[in-house]
């Protein structure tokens, strides 16, 4: 694989989706979600409310990279798209990013996010939480232009469970991700300079999802790519805008 190839020449080498059988598998939930459960990640322990997931191995890609600034927060205002637990909001928090918007359709998340921000950030100079609870940018106001925006879409390509959270947190499909690029591009929310970080494994179409990037005018390259050694390959890809010199969408 080309880690260089962007556009058309990496759509046609991304792979297709596992199967079926194995993507089930792999995305079977634990046992525990309607429960409080503990999670702890660099030092700092997190509660987790019933219906919030706890964070994977893929979260952890962009947690790790929000935290040495292989993903630059620091002045910028940032989004955490998929909140959930709140761990990005407090990672970008140490870093010094400038404002952080703290996105999620789930208001127990979003709750939680705060509260962890709360007690792990508390009030920082020169920094400032957003608690949003919205589907996709549906609530986020229309002024907001954001630097650096991370997503880990639940992508995942087949429906692995009949719980509306677990259907919320890893098995909505690619029609998450195509909304998630059509409205950046309409509302125009990248900043110049701005880039999205998007996490998505081979268990998703990664094609379409691509794909319904490329739709909407943006470059997308691959930042990061994992291999898990029993079938699954993460890509992480860095997704920037094209512009014309004169600042307009290309």
């Amino acid at each position: 694989m080309d880690p260089t190839a962007t556009g058309s020449a990496l759509l046609e080498q991304l792979p297709p989706p596992l199967p079926a059988e194995r993507i089930i598998a792999l995305n079977q939930p634990k046992g525990d979600l309607h429960t409080t459960r503990a999670y702890e990640w660099n030092g700092w322990t997190f509660e987790v409310p019933p219906g919030v997931f706890t964070p994977g191995w893929t979260s952890r890609l962009i947690h790790e990279r929000l935290l040495d600034d292989r993903i630059e927060v620091r002045g910028r205002r940032y989004a955490a798209m998929g909140a959930g637990l709140g761990v990005e909001a407090v990672a970008a928090a140490v870093r010094g990013a400038r404002e952080i918007y703290a996105i999620d359709i789930h208001p127990e998340s979003v709750a939680t996010t705060a509260r962890h921000y709360e007690r792990i950030v508390g009030t920082r100079p020169g920094t400032t939480l957003h608690p949003v609870v919205s589907d996709v940018f549906d609530a986020l106001p229309g002024d907001v232009r954001l630097d650096v925006i991370t997503f880990n879409p639940p992508a995942v390509s087949r429906t692995v469970s009949d719980d509306p959270d677990v259907v919320r947190n890893v098995c909505v499909g690619t029609s998450l991700p195509a909304r998630f690029f059509a409205q950046t591009a309409e509302r125009e929310l990248l900043a110049p300079g701005g880039e999205i970080h998007l996490v998505v494994s081979n268990t998703a179409d990664l094609r379409a999802v691509v794909q319904a990037a490329l739709d909407q005018g943006f470059h997308v390259e691959i930042g990061h790519l994992h291999d898990w050694r029993d079938g699954v390959l993460t890509f992480l890809f860095r997704i920037t805008q094209h512009r014309t010199p004169y600042g307009g969408r290309a």
